[in-house]
């Protein structure tokens, strides 16, 4: 695993767009895992940056979201698929045929986990998966659980993750409660992953999951044992991994 501590968030934006920007130079036609939330954000500013200048070209890349809230609709503006294509998708020449997200519409949960598992075989894959870290410890929508769900699931998302995500819809009352994600093996089968953690109150839970035993009561700590994992934290996110005397061991 390898630690790389930025001094802001605007720094580690920039360092892990980097990191995607060389994949994608390198490997024109990668199979890309993407997050959502508020830590990404930067990162896709960065990329949308670099594609208008000619830096960067996504015509060949092929991608798949990690989640997709239950209920809500490609067209709503609180949808993953709004999100992405807001920030990301619809300000780069990645083709729409190319780019993959769960259906929250979908009425056969089952189906459509199975559904996502078989896409992700069949594009050979994930090359490189971007994740943020949840106040829960979860990476996707993996939730703290007695086992780490393998598979593409539908979970119900706890009160501190509704809670989390309520800045982003006009009330607590208005989150969905439960989402697909892709399952923990998917992301540990991705061939490289980039772990992106910004802030002090992600301090006590990266240390968890870097440090702390691997449980799937902390879903990250699995990270642990993939075999090219990066970290780009700030300095707030790995202050308790710091002052603990933690960050000489990787």
């Amino acid at each position: 695993m390898k630690i790389l501590q930025m001094s802001n968030y605007e720094e580690m934006s920039r360092k892990a767009a980097n990191i995607l920007s060389a994949q994608v130079t390198l490997f024109p036609e990668s199979v890309l895992g993407l997050a959502t939330g508020s830590t990404p954000l930067g990162i896709y500013r960065q990329l949308v940056r670099r594609y208008e200048t000619g830096e960067v070209d996504f015509s060949g890349v092929r991608s798949v979201n990690l989640d997709e809230y239950c209920g809500l609709s490609a067209e709503d503006p609180n949808s993953y698929h709004c999100y992405m294509k807001e920030n990301l998708f619809g300000r780069i020449n990645i083709r729409p045929e190319n780019t993959h997200i769960p259906d929250g519409t979908a009425r056969d949960a089952e189906r459509e986990c199975r559904r996502y598992d078989g896409l992700i075989e069949s594009l050979g894959g994930i090359d490189l998966q971007l994740l943020g870290l949840g106040v829960t410890g979860h990476i996707g929508f993996n939730e703290p659980n007695d086992f780490f769900d393998r598979r593409t699931h539908r979970v119900r998302l706890s009160e501190r993750t509704i809670a989390a995500n309520a800045r982003l819809f006009r009330s607590a009352d208005e989150v969905p409660r439960s989402a697909f994600t892709m399952g923990i093996g998917a992301i540990m089968r991705a061939k490289k992953v980039l772990l992106v953690v910004s802030g002090k109150h992600k301090a006590a839970v990266l240390k968890e999951a870097l440090f702390g035993p691997v449980t799937p009561k902390v879903p990250a700590s699995i990270l642990q044992f993939h075999p090219d994992v990066t970290v780009a934290a700030d300095e707030d996110a790995l202050s308790e991994s710091r002052s603990a005397g933690l960050l000489n061991e990787c």
